[in-house]
Formats: structure tokens, sequence, C-alpha cells
């Protein structure tokens, strides 16, 4: 019987990156605003007022979701019936040197989701998300943070990023195999039979 050896125990552990650090804390700070920010509203104007506040940003954060989810819905299956691509933006143009309008649907979505979310914080993100010029401008620098970040080496999440933004029909990737034919066949192998 043998045994593998056994790793050399480590001189310290592994460092944490700074997400795992930080995003804790801002959660936790962003949670105190949130409720410190209610509390204010309560004193100044009741109880109620605060409660109407949060059922009025739920019910406008469900409109808000589904209104946007209608429009993906249709954005989708007219694309399907036209024979597109589904995975294009429903503005997308099909010459190689204009760029597509990009009428998204994941800022109001967002927008949806933090109206939903019980807070006043919350809601002021919302609205910047809802607001056109406001979600254009948070839409450009959010693709410029991902395209910047995004590193396209073959296989890696930036590359796949990359060929997802692709709308120019010859921006496809085929893959196969290639097969050389000035390569003769390979040899064959005489290998003796197996025996049991």
């Amino acid at each position: 019987m043998t045994f593998a050896a056994t790793p050399p125990p480590r001189s310290r552990p592994p460092k944490r990156s700074r997400a795992r650090r930080f995003v804790p804390l801002g959660i936790a700070a962003w949670l105190v605003l949130e409720i410190w920010l209610l509390t204010l509203v309560a004193d100044a104007a009741g109880g109620l007022t605060v409660l109407l506040l949060l059922l009025a940003g739920v019910v406008a954060g469900g409109c808000v979701i589904k209104r946007a989810g209608r429009r993906a819905w249709k954005n989708l299956t007219e694309s399907m019936q036209a024979g597109g691509d589904p995975a294009a933006s429903p503005g997308a143009s099909s010459k190689p040197g204009e760029r597509s309008s990009g009428s998204g649907n994941t800022l109001p979505m967002l927008g949806g989701l933090l109206l939903m979310f019980p807070g006043l914080a919350s809601d002021v993100a919302a609205l910047l998300c809802l607001f056109p010029p406001t979600r254009k401008l948070l839409h450009r620098r959010a693709e410029r943070l991902l395209s910047r970040q995004a590193r396209y080496t073959p296989g890696s999440l930036g590359d796949a990023f990359q060929q997802a933004r692709m709308h120019q029909p010859d921006g496809k990737v085929v893959q196969g195999e290639v097969v050389r034919e000035d390569e003769g066949p390979a040899p064959r192998r005489d290998d003796p039979p197996l025996t049991r």
C-alpha cells in the first residue's frame, strides 16, 4: 500500500480580495443609511406616511418590472419571427460601421427592483436607473467599465463578452477541426491482441 506525499503546510493563509472585505461593509452601511432615513421621515411625517411610501414603492417597482419584462418579451418574439439573432438588441443594425441604439431592459428592471427594496436611498437610486438621461449615462459607463475590465484571451469571460456584443453578420465563430490534405494518413499500429 502506498501513500501520497502530504503537501507542505502553508505558511500564511490566502489573501482575501478587496471585494470580499469591503462588500459586506458597504451593505451594512447602506442598511444603516436606509434605516436612518426612514426614522427621519417617520419623525417628520409619521409612521403611516412611511408605510404608505414603502407600499407605493413596492407597487411602482412591480409595475416597472412588469413593463420592462413585457418589452423584453416583445423584442424577443419580434426578433425570432424576423429570423434574427435573439441575442442582438432590437435596434441593432446589420451594417458593419454602424452602432446599435441598444434599448436594453436591464436598467429599468434594476430600477424596479430597487423601488421594491424598502428604503429611500434605494428609491433615489431606482429613479436614477429609470430617468432616461441618467439611464443612458449609466449604460455607457457600465459598458465602458465592462469592456475595459474584460480581457480578450481565448476562452475567457472577456472573450465571451466580446463575442456576445458582435452584431455584424460576419462576426460569427464556427468551431471545428482543421484537416490538412497534404499529410498522409497516420501509420497503422500493429499491437498484439489483448488476452484475458
